[in-house]
């Protein structure tokens, strides 16, 4: 009987040409010694986690404290009177509003100019042939290595002398290009296969062409990382700001926010005026990153079939 149940078994099985699935293995029992260190890894993961967010935590409860209750409780968590008066005293009696709307414009205005300049850079050291184009790639290397504080007195002097000096352009134009990002969208373009941009060349496609519709399109994780990258370096900017523009009107979060320290906007520590400010200024950088953060350099988009 059970010879004939296993002969109909196989012969329908090999009608259909799937195989019966194979009993699955009990799984071996973890050693003692193996949970141990996996809990072990585990309670240093959530140490760290915790170290790493509790001041973003502090830094928000502070925003909703008196300031006799953060001077007396700095490090709780929970404020014993909730209050919003240090978010009133800010977009109310302050320039935080005018401050928000200057970092906004510079910030939007950089991100486009750094996407579009820095993979058109990088574009034209990774493809195309130029007597020169070693010793470029070299000074962008150079430049990377630089430390930004030491050009700072140059950037000055540059600006000054062009005549863009405490205005918008001044903020701007220094900031259009970075050597990470050419360094970053270079890499890129070099691991899309040449063959990719053969078609295109034959049917009468010239060099922009190439790189704005073929070429480009293929490189959006790389662009995405560099959107991320030009947001948050040019809104948490500050040495630029500082050496290109003085006026009041020109003030950005970074400046403002660096200036509450001094107490102008009241006696005592303001704990949670400068904290509140400073929680409002990691929000759009927070939400750029978690709504990209899928997206950042992965190679996986825009591979080629052989």
């Amino acid at each position: 009987m059970t010879t004939g149940v296993n002969a109909q078994q196989l012969s329908v099985a090999a009608t259909t040409g799937k195989d019966h699935p194979k009993p699955r293995r009990p799984r071996a029992p973890r050693s003692r010694r193996a949970i141990i260190a996996t809990s072990v890894i585990y309670a240093v993961l959530v140490v760290l986690a915790v170290v790493y967010i509790f001041p973003f935590l502090l830094q928000v409860a502070t925003a909703f404290k008196t300031n006799p209750d953060a001077t007396a409780n700095p490090v709780s968590l929970i404020p014993t009177t909730w209050s919003t008066a240090a978010l009133q005293q800010l977009f109310v009696n302050s320039d935080f509003p005018l401050w928000f709307m200057n970092s906004a414009i510079v910030t939007i205005f950089v991100t486009f100019g750094r996407v579009f300049f820095d993979s058109l850079a990088g574009y034209a050291l990774a493809r195309l042939h130029f007597r020169g184009r070693n010793v470029i790639f070299a000074g962008l290397i150079a430049v990377m290595a630089v430390p930004a504080v030491v050009l700072m007195i140059p950037k000055f002097l540059v600006i000054n002398q062009l005549g863009i000096y405490d205005s918008y352009t001044g903020m701007i134009v220094p900031l259009l290009v970075d050597a990470a990002g050419v360094f970053i969208m270079k890499g890129f373009f070099e691991s899309i296969p040449v063959s990719v941009e053969e078609q295109a060349r034959i049917d009468g496609a010239g060099t922009f062409r190439l790189f704005w519709s073929v070429v480009l399109p293929m490189a959006r994780p790389a662009l995405v990382t560099i959107i991320i990258l030009s947001f948050q370096g040019s809104w948490n900017e500050l040495a630029q700001f500082i050496i290109s523009a003085q006026s009041p009107s020109l003030t950005t979060l970074t400046k403002g926010v660096a200036s509450l320290s001094s107490g102008q906007l009241g006696q005592g520590n303001q704990y949670p005026l400068k904290l509140a400010a400073a929680a409002i200024m990691t929000i759009p950088v927070a939400v750029m990153f978690f709504v990209f953060q899928r997206r950042i350099m992965n190679n996986s988009e825009g591979a080629v079939k052989e």
